[in-house]
């Protein structure tokens, strides 16, 4: 691993060009000088499906390209004490993030939310948040609560909304029918939020906690977020992406098969051509 001083000022160097990402405004990003956009799904630690989306992106060589990667922590990749390996792909996208700057873009999920709240989420009857906090001390040692809080506030500095230019819209998941008659998205330009945002019945939680795939659902938010299509995550596949409706894709990069999805941002697309997009790793 590299020295702890040396990732603390990586990530704090992301957070800081996450904050000047061109086009952002509070929690929402609206993608500029962009001509297409590759979105890989939630990546759960998933360190190979992280460098093939990478690597297929070639951002080097596609000035215009832009990158979106979403939910990075909590996996099933264990040092031998225990902890979970997940922060190593935080590290690596902050490291991205500062050799491009303007073109690479992270999504937290539930599980970020969950990690810097204190909320807890458990599998097989085990704390992820434990098992996280456990796999940074196994990298960082002493240095690991500063490193756990430069992690959580590139958490809660990211965007919670990203849309191109011809109205595809990219985020964490659909917020639920039952939530969006107190939907507000003028909400996501604020550059913080109150706690009562990340818990249930609050902004930041009904945008990526939510699970309703319905036409309904997808239909009303999309109006509401003024776009015409959405890429999101959250929901894990068989397939590695799954079309639950007419105006949504799904990618998940947390296993194998992974999928994630090229489409251009400078024409308008069809939902058709949005699936068409879909590339398995």
């Amino acid at each position: 691993m590299p020295p702890p001083d040396r990732v603390l000022n990586i990530l704090r160097r992301a957070i800081d060009h996450t904050r000047r990402t061109p086009g952002r405004h509070g929690h929402y990003v609206h993608l500029q000088n962009c001509t297409e956009v590759f979105v890989g799904g939630d990546m759960h630690g998933h360190l190979a499906n992280f460098l093939a989306v990478m690597k297929a992106a070639d951002l080097a060589a596609h000035p215009t390209r832009h990158l979106i990667l979403q939910e990075l922590i909590h996996s099933e990749f264990f040092y031998p004490n225990g902890g979970d390996k997940s922060h190593q792909l935080v590290d690596l996208y902050a490291t991205l993030k500062c050799q491009f700057p303007e073109r690479v873009h992270f999504l937290p999920g539930n599980h970020e939310m969950a990690q810097m709240t204190g909320r807890q989420v458990s599998k097989g009857g085990q704390s992820q948040n434990s098992l996280y906090v456990l796999g940074v001390q196994a990298a960082y040692g002493d240095a690991a609560a500063d490193i756990c809080k430069a992690y959580h506030d590139l958490f809660r500095e990211s965007p919670l909304a990203i849309r191109a230019a011809n109205g595809v819209l990219c985020c964490h998941t659909l917020v639920p029918a039952k939530s969006l008659p107190t939907f507000d998205p003028m909400r996501l330009l604020d550059d913080t939020f109150d706690d009562k945002e990340y818990a249930p019945g609050g902004h930041v939680y009904a945008i990526l906690w939510g699970r309703d795939t319905s036409a309904e659902a997808a239909d009303a938010f999309l109006r509401k977020m003024d776009s015409d299509l959405v890429v999101t995550g959250h929901i894990a596949t068989d397939d590695g992406f799954a079309v639950p409706n007419s105006k949504q894709l799904i990618v998940d990069c947390a296993g194998t098969p992974a999928a994630y999805v090229k489409f251009p941002a400078d024409r308008p697309i069809t939902h058709q051509e949005l699936v068409a997009g879909v590339m398995l790793i």
